[in-house]
């Protein structure tokens, strides 16, 4: 698969960005790198931290796509940056998939105008892996899309669905409409009515979910507006930090404490794996008629590297084909009505 990488997007670019694709390629067979941002300013970098980028494609863009800059500007005067250029490339099949680790709202405006949405799909969704007492949970919006309609809901529960089961493996996936309640008329009439949507829809629908049931794994899908969807990411995130060093405080107290950290080392170890966000990467953005992946503005080179991994499940799995025969079949089915 090749990979085409904004070389240029997140805080900690272009460095991290290079390592975690140093780290990529040697670490995934057959993963081909395709960079772009200013060449000469790549190949400084890479040679000035000993980094390999040998094999990897450059292909030169002369500007920067600032996070302060308005998303819609990828299309007029920031058409040169690295991300235009990079969704230039992916849109003309120089490459399998993108990840990015720029401005989110310029991702989403270049995905949707240069990349394309898949035809029928109304808005394309930020998909974020959520870490649970059980499986991960894959949250669908979580942040693009702050104006929804029950339609839109409703696709974000089919997209999210086929990702998981495609990309995660997850047979017949579980999905919840994040709710101030279970009972089928809580909410406003958008949510009243995707309620309705989904629970007549072939998706395996379980009803509302409260964002308190989120962690205990209820659901594998959680559909949601953007807005909610993101308060509801960044208050996990934020928890899950400060529950580790909560936990690592008590543990680190006295002797006897650091005598009990040593025990439980391994069971901490993957405690902080799971709850880790560099190890997954980045978020899919679904819906769209090649794999995206949008990587933490603030990724360092390992989460840079799992985000490359996502995109490399993601081109692989043939998600966006089953998404392409899933509407079809609603046409279809709608038609012989």
């Amino acid at each position: 698969m090749k990979i085409i990488v904004d070389a240029f997007g997140g805080d900690n670019a272009p460095l991290a960005v290079l390592q975690g694709c140093e780290m990529a390629v040697k670490e995934y067979e057959g993963m081909e790198i395709v960079l772009c941002g200013h060449e000469e300013k790549i190949k400084e970098c890479a040679k000035e931290n000993n980094v390999c980028i040998e094999g990897m494609e450059i292909i030169h863009a002369d500007e920067v796509m600032d996070m302060h800059d308005e998303p819609n500007e990828i299309l007029k005067s920031k058409s040169n940056t690295s991300l235009a250029v990079a969704f230039k490339a992916l849109a003309e099949g120089k490459g399998d998939a993108i990840v990015s680790a720029g401005s989110t709202g310029a991702v989403l405006v270049g995905a949707t105008f240069i990349a394309k949405r898949i035809k029928g799909i109304k808005r394309g969704a930020l998909g974020a892996v959520m870490p649970t007492l059980g499986d991960p949970c894959l949250l669908v919006d979580c942040g693009a899309n702050l104006n929804t309609r029950p339609d839109m809901l409703y696709q974000f529960g089919l997209l999210g669905s086929i990702y998981m089961n495609k990309v995660m493996g997850v047979e017949n996936p579980k999905v919840g409409l994040l709710n101030n309640g279970v009972e089928d008329t809580k909410g406003g009439e958008v949510l009243v009515e995707t309620y309705q949507l989904l629970k007549n829809s072939d998706l395996n629908f379980i009803g509302n979910v409260e964002a308190r049931d989120v962690p205990k794994g209820v659901c594998d899908v959680l559909v949601a507006d953007g807005f909610a969807g993101n308060v509801v990411l960044k208050l996990t995130e934020g928890v899950s930090m400060s529950f580790v060093k909560m936990f690592k405080d008590i543990l680190m107290k006295n002797f006897i404490t650091k005598l009990c950290a040593l025990i439980l080392k391994p069971g901490i170890a993957n405690l902080k794996k799971m709850m880790d966000a560099d190890e997954h990467g980045g978020a899919p953005f679904l819906g769209i008629s090649k794999p995206v992946i949008k990587a933490h503005g603030s990724s360092n080179a390992k989460a840079f590297k799992n985000a490359l991994r996502q995109a490399n499940s993601f081109a692989k799995t043939g998600v966006i084909d089953e998404i392409k025969s899933a509407l079809s079949k609603e046409k279809e089915a709608q038609g012989a009505e």
